[in-house]
C-alpha cells in the first residue's frame, strides 16, 4: 500500500511516516521546507531503516500537484497535514493561511476526485470548536465562529471535504487534534520550529536550554483555577499512531459513513503553568517566565472529550504530560548538543 503524506517532513507528518513504515506502509512524503528540513529524512531513516520517497514540491502550484498524482497513480491514500498551523501569524497574514491552507486542499482533492476509489485523512483542529460551551469538547460540540483565520481555514477545510465527499468516492477522517507535543523517543525527530517558536513547548526547552531568555505567558487573569490558558497536550507519537489506525479504518472498509471526525488528545487539561511546573520537575531547573497581556485568538480553555476515538478506533493516548515534556527536553538537548 502507497500512501501520500503531505508536509511529511514537518513536526507530526515525520511522526506519522515512521509509524507508517513501521507496519509496512510504503510512503511519499511532499513537502516544501517552509517550516522543516530535509534532515528530517536521515531521522526516519535512522528510526525504520527505511528510506521514505521525497519530492521537494509546492502544493500552492496546481500543476506541479497534477504531475504529481500522474506520476504517483497508484496511491491508496493520502494523510494531508501540509498547512501553516500558527494562530498568531493567521491573525496578522491571513491571506497566506487562506491560500496555503485552502487551495493546497483543493488541488489534491481535485486530483483525488478522479480516482475510482480513495482514502483521505485530513489533519484538522479543535480550534474548530472555537471557545467551546462545555468541557471536555466532544465531537458533536457546535462549530463556533473561529476565533482565528487558522481555525477558520480547518473549518472550511472540513467542509469542502464533506462537500466533494458526498459527490466522489473518496471516504475521509478528520481527526481533530488538540495540542501535539514531546519527540521521539529515540530522539532521532522532534519538533523543529524555524525561528521563534510559535508553539508553547519548544518556547518552553529553548529557554530552559538556555536560546530564549525567558518564557512569555500570554495573560493570567482567565477564569482558569490558575489564571492561565488550558489546553490537552498529546504525545506526538501516540498522535502519529492515530493516524496510521484511522487510515487503516478507511483501507479495511471499517468506517460507518463517508466521512467520519475523531477527537485525538488525551482528555486531561494543563494549565500553561502546570506545564511549566512540569517541566521545570523533568529537567530539574527553574524556568525563567514572565507574564504578559493576553494574546489575540487564544481560548480560555480545550480538552478532549475521546470517548469516540477510544471506543470506535480502538486508539488512546498513553503518554503523560511529564513523559512527553521529557521527550521533548532530550530532542532539545540533542539538537544543541
Amino acid at each position: 500500500m502507497k500512501i501520500l503524506v503531505t508536509g511529511g517532513l514537518g513536526f507530526i507528518g515525520s511522526h506519522t511516516v515512521v509509524e507508517l513504515q513501521n507496519e509496512g506502509f510504503e510512503v511519499v512524503i511532499i513537502d516544501n521546507l517552509s517550516n522543516s528540513s530535509e534532515e528530517v529524512l536521515k531521522g526516519i531513516v535512522a528510526i525504520t531503516g527505511k528510506t521514505p520517497l521525497y519530492e521537494k514540491l509546492d502544493l500552492r502550484e496546481k500543476a506541479l500537484v497534477q504531475n504529481f498524482f500522474k506520476k504517483h497513480n497508484d496511491i491508496d491514500g493520502v494523510i494531508h497535514f501540509a498547512a501553516s498551523k500558527a494562530v498568531g501569524e493567521s491573525v496578522e497574514n491571513p491571506l497566506l493561511y487562506y491560500e496555503n491552507n485552502i487551495n493546497t486542499l483543493v488541488y489534491i482533492l481535485q486530483e483525488l476526485q478522479q480516482k475510482t476509489e480513495t482514502n483521505f485523512i485530513f489533519s484538522s483542529s479543535c480550534t474548530v470548536y472555537g471557545q467551546a460551551e462545555k468541557m471536555p469538547i466532544t465531537e458533536n460540540a457546535p462549530i463556533q465562529p473561529a476565533i482565528s483565520p487558522y481555525g477558520n481555514t480547518k473549518q472550511i477545510g472540513e467542509e469542502i471535504i464533506t462537500e466533494v465527499c458526498k459527490v466522489s468516492n473518496i471516504n475521509s477522517i478528520l481527526l481533530r487534534y488538540f495540542n501535539p507535543i514531546g519527540a521521539h523517543p529515540t530522539a532521532e525527530i522532534g519538533e523543529l520550529p524555524i525561528g521563534v517558536p510559535q508553539n508553547l513547548i519548544p518556547y518552553i526547552t529553548q529557554t530552559g536550554i538556555g536560546l530564549r531568555q525567558e518564557l512569555s505567558v500570554y495573560g493570567d487573569d482567565y477564569p482558569t483555577p490558575d489564571g492561565t490558558c488550558i489546553r490537552d497536550y498529546i504525545h506526538v507519537v501516540d498522535l502519529a499512531k492515530a493516524h496510521v489506525i484511522a487510515l487503516q479504518r478507511l483501507l479495511n472498509k471499517k468506517n460507518l459513513d463517508k466521512v467520519e471526525t475523531f477527537n485525538l488528545g488525551t482528555g486531561t487539561g494543563s494549565s500553561v503553568l502546570e506545564v511549566i511546573t512540569a517541566f521545570e520537575k523533568v529537567s530539574e531547573q527553574k524556568l525563567p517566565y514572565k507574564i504578559v497581556p493576553r494574546r489575540e485568538g487564544d481560548v480560555i480553555s480545550a480538552y478532549a472529550n475521546t470517548d469516540k476515538a477510544n471506543a470506535v478506533l480502538g486508539w488512546k493516548a498513553q503518554s503523560t504530560l511529564e513523559e512527553a515534556l521529557a521527550s521533548a527536553w532530550k530532542w532539545e538537548q540533542k539538537i544543541r548538543g
